[in-house]
This record gives C-alpha cells, structure tokens and sequence, in this order.
C-alpha cells in the first residue's frame, strides 16, 4: 500500500471499454522523513520537503499498448512507424521507386521500398496487413509519366497521380494530422 499524501489520477478507457491508469501526480509524506532529507529554509531554519512523484502516462508499455489498441494498429500517418511503402509492378520499376523514397526520406517522411520476389498483390496485401497508411505504387505508366498510382490503407485507390501531387498529400496527411 502506498502512503502517500494527495493522488491525481488520469483514467483513459480502451476499445472495449477498460478503464486504465495512464498518469498520475502525487505528493509523499513518508520518503523525506524515512531518508531524512532536509534543506535549509530562508530563515536559515532545517525544513523538510515535500517529494511529489509523476508518472505521466503510467508505464509507457502500458500508454503504446492501449493506444495501439485504440487505433487497432491503424495509426494515422504521423503516428505511423512507416508512413509509405513503395510497390514496383514489376522489378523493372524499383529504381524509380528507390528514388522517390529517397526524396520522401529527405522530407522526413518515414518510407521504405518493397523489394521483395513477392507478386505485387501480395505485396500490396502486406502493407494492407501491416496497416501502412500509404502505398505508392509504379508501373510503366507511371514512371514515363512522372506519377504513381496511390493506395490508401482503406483500399481506396488513385492511379496516375503526378509525384508533386501525391508528395504534397502525404506531408498534408502527416501535418493535418488526418487519418486515411
């Protein structure tokens, strides 16, 4: 049991409705008198302090685990540990690709290339698994026009959108902080 003077706790509730202590401040009575600790007031007296704990999102596995789960995995694109994955048609088309995620990785946009021997359904089906909120694909057209073929997380999909366009969704997305 604790003894500790004053608590304030912050309850945060899940997906299905648990509640879970995120964050809490509290002030302890007990631990500067059982160390003995002391400071020297500005009267020259010995004064003893008041030790106050913080623990602002509780254990921080336990903060990741519920907002993991409130998202069910589907972080929205500025929270996302990869923001983009990069699908070649075909392994003709990964040094285009390798290009643009270089140039993605400059702008500090979190993106990677898939390739994998994977058939591009299969890749595309892993970044949806993986709930990676956009994937730009390329195939011929693409590259001969300067575009990409966009897929949202949500399986919605634009195709031939020019490299500009869809660069400038993306930081939009991340610094709106809008879900796709």
């Amino acid at each position: 049991a604790a003894f500790y003077g004053p608590k304030i706790s912050v309850q945060a509730k899940d997906a299905i409705g648990r509640t879970w202590q995120m964050s809490t401040i509290q002030v302890d009575f007990q631990l500067p008198e059982r160390f003995d600790l002391g400071y020297t007031a500005s009267d020259g007296s010995r004064a003893r302090p008041v030790m106050i704990h913080r623990a602002l999102f509780g254990s921080i596995e336990r903060f990741f685990g519920v907002l993991t789960e409130h998202y069910a995995g589907a972080f929205p694109p500025w929270l996302a540990p990869i923001q983009v994955r990069a699908i070649p048609v075909a392994e003709a088309f990964n040094s285009y690709l390798e290009k643009i995620v270089s140039d993605l990785k400059k702008l500090g946009i979190r993106a990677e290339i898939d390739a994998s021997d994977d058939r591009m359904q299969k890749k595309i089906r892993n970044a949806q698994n993986e709930k990676i909120p956009f994937m730009m694909i390329a195939g011929e057209e693409d590259v001969n026009s300067g575009a990409v073929s966009f897929r949202y997380r949500n399986g919605e999909q634009k195709n031939g959108i020019a490299l500009s366009d869809a660069i400038a969704e993306i930081q939009s997305a991340i610094s709106n902080r809008k879900q796709v």
